[in-house]
């Protein structure tokens, strides 16, 4: 497979800003953005629960979360490793925190609940038409916990 370092670069921003966004709308309380950033017949593998199979599945996993949990995940080490002009594969690390909205907000933020998590994305995407990418596989999984 031979691809120009500029559409390389382009693909794998595009690979990145895709996990990210993800993250950001899980963290948003946003079930519909999340589900919109998988191919129709995107799957999604989470530690806790069923897969998760096409965007209603997914977007209905995330609308039953408890409405006080919140969560913020930082994503970082993403590594894009292109398959194809159209397919790559990204496997990012990912702590987690997570908080209840019950808890007061002060000068330093909540209190968190429980230690923070170490886990990975490991997200198989595809090249849309448009030029987008979206996620049509993620396995989420814990490595490690406090």
């Amino acid at each position: 497979m031979l691809i120009d370092e500029l559409t390389l670069l382009s693909a794998e921003a595009g690979c990145r800003r895709t996990v990210l966004r993800s993250a950001h709308c899980i963290d948003t309380t946003d079930p519909a953005g999340l589900a919109a950033l998988f191919t129709p017949d995107g799957e999604l593998h989470r530690p806790s629960g069923e897969p998760a199979r096409g965007r209603e599945a997914i977007e209905a996993a995330y609308r039953n979360r408890p409405a006080e949990r919140l969560t913020r995940h930082l994503v970082v080490s993403t590594l894009v490793e292109m398959q194809s002009a159209d397919t790559a594969c990204a496997l990012s690390r990912v702590l987690l925190w997570v908080g209840d909205a019950g808890d007061p907000a002060g000068p330093q933020g909540r209190q968190r609940r429980g230690a923070p998590l170490l886990g990975k994305f490991a997200d198989r995407l595809r090249r849309q038409p448009d030029g987008s990418w979206l996620i049509e596989h993620r396995d989420a999984s814990f490595e490690f916990h406090g």
